[in-house]
């Protein structure tokens, strides 16, 4: 319970600190020397770090908890969404049962805050949106869910998907979401028309996927900034994959960087990918936010992904070619404090004064427990203990 007191013994900090650490009223109220006395839950010296947030998954479609199911290979994103409709209705387990195991198995792993994008097309209508946020209330206290409302079949040619956007933003969608306005459905202008004016006529947030690559998409990453610094969304609008920006072109990149910069628009990777990905420490460098999330966990569109954002962090640190410390300790962050931040959720630190979301792990340092995942983990939530060594003791 978040009102509850407790203390963690003998916890590793990343500057190699044994400490014993307060918890009270779900933050951290002190960290001191560790003093040896018992009393607390004693970590054993495991490294203490912030819970892990991913920016970026999909609830209504994983198969998660489902038998293996071989995937169709289909090769591009509007052949994946065609492969996706044929197939979704006759899947065995519904949603609510596909989404709160994999809900179970990111919370196990350390994830204590994300961000869905629920399906909301002429075909489900709302029904996806309603399962998720059923499940999203049945977790409530032990994990923090953003709905994203989400066309994943377009809007312009599917009638009637701009106004179940509009209805589930009514109902309590957090965020209206945008799929290659260009590419997908031939007509970006119109199709960021209809986005921003559902975000201002609701006042929520925007996640655009954005997967064209090359000048065509940074092109589209420039509008959408001038539309959100307009707008006075800074802070409020994401684009997820953003491939354009691993140009080559470093006069596009440059400018197109400090277009999302100076409007405050968010870039959401989740690497590894066969081509390009937006470079994080050059896209930080320029000023632009930068956070991380799973995206396809075990789906109709991949066989890939477990809802480990310590082992994304990994993946990351391997496609971004980090090797020291201080690189492989960015793409943690990515992983946890930025996706918290972008989330409008307090910042991700072991301090005082920051919620006690954490997670401890057999390693002596940040750079060692991204690099070997250690499966023995403790997940905290406003300093209840929810996972032990990979099982979720939760009550869900």
């Amino acid at each position: 319970m978040e009102g509850r007191r407790m203390r963690l013994d003998n916890a590793r900090l990343a500057d190699g600190r044994h400490v014993d650490v307060m918890v009270e009223g779900g933050r951290i109220a002190a960290i001191a020397p560790h003093a040896g006395g018992g009393g607390g839950m004693d970590l054993g010296g495991r490294l203490l770090l912030p819970a892990l947030v991913d920016g970026h998954v999909h609830l209504d479609k994983t198969l998660m908890g489902m038998p293996w199911r071989p995937n169709s290979g289909a090769a591009t994103v509007r052949e994946r969404i065609e492969n996706e409709r044929r197939y979704r209705r006759g899947l065995a387990h519904p949603v609510p049962r596909r989404a709160a195991a994999l809900l179970r198995r990111m919370i196990a792993n350390g994830t204590t805050a994300l961000r869905t994008h629920v399906d909301i097309d002429d075909d489900i209508g709302l029904e996806n949106f309603h399962a998720v946020r059923a499940v999203a209330e049945r977790f409530r206290g032990e994990v923090d869910i953003q709905i994203v409302a989400f066309p994943q079949s377009g809007i312009l040619g599917r009638p009637g998907v701009a106004e179940l956007l509009d209805a589930a933003l009514a109902e309590g969608a957090d965020l209206v979401g945008g799929l290659d306005p260009a590419s997908y459905d031939g007509d970006a202008k119109a199709h960021l028309d209809v986005v921003f004016a559902l975000a201002g006529r609701h006042g929520r947030g925007i996640d655009i996927h954005l997967h064209d690559r090359d000048a065509g998409g940074n092109a589209q990453l420039r509008d959408i900034a001038a539309r959100a610094g307009a707008a006075g969304m800074a802070g409020l609008v994401t684009v997820s994959h953003a491939f354009s920006l691993g140009t080559p072109d470093a006069a596009d990149f440059a400018a197109t960087a400090d277009a999302l910069a100076a409007a405050g628009v968010a870039i959401l990777t989740s690497s590894p990918s066969a081509g390009p990905v937006p470079p994080v420490q050059a896209l930080r460098a320029r000023g632009v936010a930068i956070y991380a999330g799973s995206d396809n966990i075990r789906d109709l569109w991949s066989p890939f992904g477990n809802g480990c954002m310590l082992e994304r962090a990994l993946l990351i640190s391997l496609r971004q070619g980090f090797r020291a410390d201080d690189d492989i300790a960015l793409a943690y962050g990515i992983c946890s404090d930025a996706g918290a931040r972008m989330l409008g959720l307090p910042g991700r630190a072991v301090a005082v004064g920051a919620p006690a979301d954490l997670l401890a792990v057999a390693a002596e340092t940040l750079a060692e427990a991204v690099a070997e995942r250690p499966a023995g983990r403790l997940v905290f939530r406003a300093g209840r203990l929810l996972a032990r060594d990979g099982a979720y003791l939760g009550n869900n």
